[in-house]
């Protein structure tokens, strides 16, 4: 039971990072007003890379080569989002969206949870 949970789980939980990293590519030029301004390099390249680290993140996890340091920085990488680019948005704004705060949150923590229980540990 516990493989089969291992598994399955692994499956759920790359394969929508590789579906939002494709996102990130189909719709470039609207995720790019969400970069915040005092990153350095234009929006569109921040977009490019994170679409390129949720998919590649993905596939590690899902193939299990080198996916206890790609779930690992994953989570690192959610929860910066989650802090740098959602949190001031849903402060500062009445509209403000604090369930993407709260999703990026949860999401790094489910990356923490499968490098610490299920990634192929690397050999000392």
């Amino acid at each position: 039971m516990d493989a089969f949970v291992k598994s399955v789980s692994r499956f759920v939980f790359a394969v929508p990072m590789v579906v939002f990293g494709i996102f990130h590519f189909m719709n470039l030029s609207g995720m790019a007003y969400v970069v915040p301004g005092w990153m350095p390099l234009p929006g569109e390249f921040w977009v490019v890379v994170t679409g390129i680290a949720l998919i590649a993140a993905g596939i590690a996890i899902i193939i299990r080569v080198f996916d206890f340091m790609a779930s690992f920085l994953l989570g690192l990488m959610l929860l910066i989002f989650a802090l740098t680019v959602h949190l001031p948005g849903a402060l500062n704004d009445a509209n403000g969206d604090m369930s993407q705060v709260l999703k990026d949150i949860a999401l790094a923590g489910g990356a923490w949870i499968y490098a610490a229980y299920a990634a192929r540990k690397a050999s000392a």
